[in-house]
């Protein structure tokens, strides 16, 4: 039987029960309401009981906090994945503008605007050549000033820097050509341009006399000759290649400065492999044909003997196995170093890695003589003696040295003030040719302090298409001048003549400052050679009286994205890119063409 104290505490017992229960069962209901609220929902869990402390003795326990480091978690992961998408934006943006740029830039030089014909009472400016100089003129002059004709046998321009590349096919020849109709068509005001050869300046009777460079095969007529005068004249010719007198050098050499050039030497190496994959060669004659000598240690020389080494690392040793041990490269040079316009830290590491590549560096060693199949040169032993170095090879590339053409020596012989230069036209400070009136002259057919270079060439067409804008703004200032000086003699009252007087004097001073010529100064840019094994050095100016000198991978894609941006058209930069990037993937080409 069960005591009523003890009836009563099972009834509580169980009342505490039901109540633990039904407040269990409000807790989903809770829960879905509360959710969204942090603060609300930490409100309806249960507080501890104030009367535990009585019947346990021990302080309670506070509730434990819910640990921060999964929001704070969250939080950085929501900051990156923010980082990110707007990167990934930006991205698709600027993708968008360059290739609407591109776009723009390609259907403007698909569809050039009408062109006014050329005004007969306007001056003649004549250009000869359609190098360096002569195109960065053409770029900067405005052709409605002058009735501008152009004379050159190459009717494109070709961007030289890169032409090592095509020798081996990483780059096409095609990729880094411009032509000169593409240029002219797209100036302000039309343009003529003769296909021709320059054999004769007369500066007295003030003409060019030129010969037609196409003969016509179904008529077998022979070459035009016609004489073009001209107002003024700039002379951009450049120069032919110099062999110093060595013997046999013209007969057996391959040059390096134009594009029939760069195939001959692709012919002729792989014509070089093919025959030195004969199995009846004896072991001399085949180490003979896989030797490559490069005679000249600039820039030119460098970059292609660094892209034949990798023409032979990266793709012949995959397609001739057999005989690619035997591939060798030799460059030759008469100076102390190679590159000797860079500093001293990049000459150093420039033969470090040339060498690292199994390219042998020959320095101050002169060529003396060259045959068919054999380089006889003299080298200077550290102890300062001298000995004669026997070097049979398969190929010779001659990239070094600059002549003078024909018509320049001819122009030289008939002007007493160019009888004692040697090495090109004579210039003063705003590149006019000594002893003539209204000629000019740039780039390598000048004998000026700066070195033969294409930026050289570059910056004097520029400076002088400036020019030539500013004289012709002086010109059209004084026809207006002595417009209003005849209208001031007309006026009838002194009130008339007044605002025309004011007039003149501000048009004369502006007069005086266009007639205000600056003379030419050249600004040093710095330099820039591939040395193979996707590597280059800069030697780059900084203001002031230094400079920057860098090598390795780093310097290489600036080598690359410098070039790409110098080259001359949206066209080039984009065919030369998709050349780069179809060597990546497929290699070079080791077909005949």
């Amino acid at each position: 039987m069960i005591a009523p104290q003890t009836r009563g505490l099972i009834a509580a017992t169980r009342a505490s029960r039901v109540g633990v229960l039904s407040r269990a069962a409000r807790a989903p209901y809770l829960c879905r309401n509360f959710a969204t609220s942090k603060s609300l929902y930490q409100e309806a869990k249960p507080e501890p009981v104030a009367s535990e402390k009585g019947l346990s003795g021990q302080q309670p326990q506070q509730p434990q906090q819910e640990p921060k480091s999964d929001n704070n978690n969250s939080q950085k992961s929501r900051r990156g994945w923010g980082f990110w998408k707007t990167t990934w934006r930006l991205t698709q943006l600027t993708i968008a503008g360059s290739l609407a740029y591109a776009g723009y830039h390609i259907y403007m030089m698909r569809n050039p605007s009408e062109q006014p014909p050329q005004d007969p009472s306007k001056k003649t400016l004549v250009i000869l050549g359609s190098g360096w100089g002569s195109v960065s003129l053409l770029k900067k002059i405005d052709t409605s000033n002058y009735n501008v004709v152009v004379i050159s046998p190459r009717n494109f321009f070709l961007f030289t820097p890169l032409l090592p590349s095509c020798t081996t096919g990483t780059v096409e020849h095609r990729s880094i050509m411009e032509p000169i109709r593409g240029i002219i068509r797209n100036k302000q005001a039309s343009v003529t341009y003769y296909e021709a050869h320059a054999n004769h300046i007369d500066h007295d009777k003030r003409v060019v006399r030129i010969t037609n460079a196409v003969r016509s095969d179904s008529t077998h007529e022979e070459p035009e000759e016609k004489e073009i005068p001209f107002d003024y004249l700039v002379v951009g010719v450049g120069a032919m290649n110099s062999t110093f007198g060595i013997p046999g050098v013209q007969e057996n050499a391959c040059f390096l400065k134009e594009i029939p050039d760069a195939q001959k030497i692709r012919k002729r190496i792989m014509d070089c492999i093919e025959a030195a994959s004969f199995k009846n060669l004896d072991d001399e004659d085949r180490k003979r044909l896989l030797h490559t000598v490069v005679v000249g240690g600039g820039p030119t020389g460098v970059e292609f003997a660094a892209e034949l080494q990798d023409f032979f690392a990266e793709d012949l040793k995959k397609w001739v196995p057999d005989i690619a041990s035997d591939f060798k490269v030799t460059l030759v040079e008469a100076l102390p170093n190679v590159l000797p316009s860079f500093s001293k830290q990049l000459i150093d590491y420039t033969e470090r890695q040339m060498k690292s590549e199994n390219i042998s560096v020959l320095t101050k060693t002169m060529v003396k003589k060259v045959s068919q199949d054999t380089i006889t040169a003299e080298a200077t032993r550290p102890d300062g003696t001298k000995e004669t170095v026997e070097m049979p090879y398969g190929l010779l590339v001659w990239a070094t040295g600059n002549a003078v053409r024909p018509v320049i020596r001819d122009l030289m012989s008939r002007i007493p003030a160019q009888r004692n230069s040697r090495r090109g036209l004579l210039v003063n400070e705003y590149l006019v040719v000594e002893g003539t009136e209204g000629i000019w002259a740039v780039g390598d057919c000048t004998a000026t302090k700066y070195a033969p270079t294409a930026q050289v060439a570059s910056q004097q067409g520029s400076y002088l298409g400036g020019l030539f804008n500013q004289l012709a703004r002086a010109d059209s200032l004084e026809k207006e001048v002595h417009q209003l000086e005849d209208k001031a003699h007309g006026a009838a009252t002194e009130e008339q003549r007044s605002p025309i007087l004011s007039e003149i004097e501000l048009k004369t001073r502006r007069l005086r400052r266009a007639k205000s010529l600056l003379p030419f100064e050249y600004s040093h840019q710095g330099s820039l050679a591939y040395i193979g094994s996707d590597r280059a050095v800069a030697d780059l100016a900084l203001w002031g009286e230094g400079n920057f000198a860098t090598g390795g991978q780093l310097t290489y894609i600036f080598w690359r994205s410098a070039y790409i941006s110098m080259c001359f058209s949206m066209r080039n930069k984009i065919l030369v890119l998709l050349d780069w990037c179809k060597v990546k993937v497929f290699g070079r080409d080791v077909s005949r063409e």
